[in-house]
């Protein structure tokens, strides 16, 4: 009975410990760091050029591609730490390997990936592609459209196709530009 008594009280602790990290960590990621912040300083869009159909299709062509790319990992075994298809992924190491196939470099860290690519708004506002994040920014998959995205889930499952009402922790979502 006595190491059942321990192993509970170990694992209060870390949770209590993962807790007090999200915590200061929701606030940090959108704020850039000093070092981040000439990556993320851009030239504005011209309005023309975001209400021209030739961009919207181009960010539309993006998302969809993202979405078909990672579509190849479904099946891939969940890996704590993972980044590559051949050791398995865990759910910020799925989206991390497949977006820098498009070019853009993300941290290994879903809280991190909250500092990059632009807010999207509410639900209603999701395009394939989008990042979106669950549970206090503790989770990150890569939406495929009509309530649905590609995420490594935990340990003992697989990369699959979840739905957005499986998580009742939505948290928010982030969009990136084609190249």
């Amino acid at each position: 009975m006595r190491p059942i008594r321990l192993l509970i009280l170990l694992l209060a602790v870390v949770l209590a410990l993962g807790l007090a990290l999200v915590q200061p960590l929701q606030g940090r990621a959108t704020r850039p760091t000093k070092r981040h912040a000439a990556q993320l300083v851009r030239r504005p869009v011209p309005l023309r050029q975001l209400l021209s159909v030739s961009h919207v299709n181009r960010q539309r062509r993006f998302g969809l591609s993202v979405v078909s790319y990672a579509r190849q990992f479904i099946g891939t075994p969940y890996s704590w730490g993972g980044t590559t298809p051949r050791t398995g992924f865990d759910c910020s190491g799925l989206v991390r390997f497949v977006y820098r196939r498009f070019g853009i470099r993300l941290p290994h860290s879903s809280w991190a990936d909250l500092a990059h690519g632009h807010g999207v708004g509410g639900r209603r506002r999701l395009r394939p592609g989008d990042l979106v994040f669950f549970y206090g920014a503790s989770h990150v998959g890569i939406y495929v459209g009509h309530g649905r995205f590609i995420d490594a889930p935990h340990s003992g499952a697989r990369v699959q196709i979840s739905t957005m009402n499986a998580y009742s922790g939505y948290y928010g979502a982030r969009r990136f530009r084609a190249n």
